[in-house]
């Protein structure tokens, strides 16, 4: 049961996220919500890379055979973090620009944009 769980938290904050773009009024609602969706696949590939009883990846005191998790997935964890760190900053700073050109954030209000 125990390593179920994360993948079962993985699957719960991608179904709480994506129910929440697909109801959201609100951009910077839609935002967060897509930060959730972005934490599951931090709780996924950390899932993927899990070993039990495995140590940490640092050989020079372990003997030779002994179980280590990996740390290409540990490593890939930290891009997706400072990745999705980046696209939220920028999809706020859009939707700021938005809701200083259009004065709304509701997708619903926006007209098209016809000249």
């Amino acid at each position: 049961m125990i390593a179920l769980l994360p993948w079962l938290v993985a699957v719960w904050l991608f179904g709480i996220g994506l129910y929440g773009i697909v109801t959201s009024r609100n951009f910077v609602h839609l935002i967060g919500c897509l930060s959730v969706v972005q934490a599951s696949t931090y709780v996924l590939l950390l899932a993927v890379g899990y070993r039990g009883g495995a140590g940490a990846p640092i050989f020079y005191t372990h003997p030779p055979g002994t179980p280590a998790v990996d740390p290409v997935v540990q490593a890939l964890v930290l891009t997706d973090i400072v990745i999705g760190a980046a696209v939220t900053a920028l999809l706020l700073a859009l939707a700021l620009q938005l809701h200083k050109r259009r004065g709304t954030l509701d997708p619903d209000e926006l007209r098209p944009l016809h000249r």
